[in-house]
């Protein structure tokens, strides 16, 4: 729920009132996990066009995400999606694929923004004019609004990967480290789609020495569609 301290369009009005009009909030989803990609969503909403129920994605069940996420679709401005697959993260590493994300999902948009609001104390390397806003997911429906798009575009992602790795449980925990996941891992060891540079995704010497060299497993197929 909203906390009613906190004006969810303050940093939109203020920026709308210094005669922006197309204010773009940008969040990504997927920095965390052991596998699959990183994904960024940049969204528009129409000036002072409320959604209470659009909150930080982690605060929402992934069935309150689909519904925010529909509603978004149905009334936002503009929205664009942008990732990063797992090759190119380990090439770059993540922080720099998460901004490589949010460019892409600005990119996407069939106009360019004219400001941008990001979460995190982040700058883009684009001229345009934008905030870095710590927690921002929490203080800006824009950003909010981006945090559910990029959650729930990369879930949906994930449980089609299950489709190819179904001995992972990707539909259930995203590529997170739950315990289920690092089992499996321990089982059958990494994928194609698993990070590999991610502690927990390689076994421990220890671990070798335990349970013996697991082999990789999983057949290699293209990527999910988007």
């Amino acid at each position: 729920m909203d906390n009613p301290d906190v004006d969810m369009l303050a940093f939109e009005r203020r920026v709308h009132h210094q005669g922006f009009q197309r204010v773009a909030g940008i969040d990504e989803a997927g920095r965390g996990p052991l596998a699959g990609p990183v994904v960024a969503a940049a969204v528009i909403l129409p000036q002072d066009f409320d959604l209470p129920g659009v909150i930080d994605s982690k605060m929402l069940t992934a069935a309150q995400r689909e519904i925010c996420y529909r509603q978004i679709v149905a009334c936002a401005v503009d929205m664009g999606v942008g990732c990063v697959e797992v090759a190119e993260i380990e090439r770059i590493n993540i922080l720099k694929a998460s901004f490589k994300a949010m460019l892409l999902a600005i990119k996407s948009l069939q106009s360019p923004p004219d400001f941008l609001l990001i979460d995190g104390p982040y700058t883009l390397p684009v001229f345009i004019p934008q905030r870095g806003i710590p927690k921002g997911d929490q203080l800006s429906r824009s950003i909010a609004a981006a945090s559910i798009v990029a959650k729930v575009r990369r879930d949906h992602i994930m449980c089609e990967y299950h489709q190819l790795y179904p001995d992972y449980g990707f539909d259930r925990h995203k590529g997170y480290a739950t315990e289920g996941h690092l089992q499996s891992l321990r089982k059958y060891g990494a994928c194609p789609i698993h990070r590999l540079s991610f502690r927990g995704v390689v076994p421990s010497d220890q671990e070798y020495v335990q349970n013996g060299n697991p082999s990789t497993k999983g057949k290699k197929g293209r990527a999910p569609g988007r």
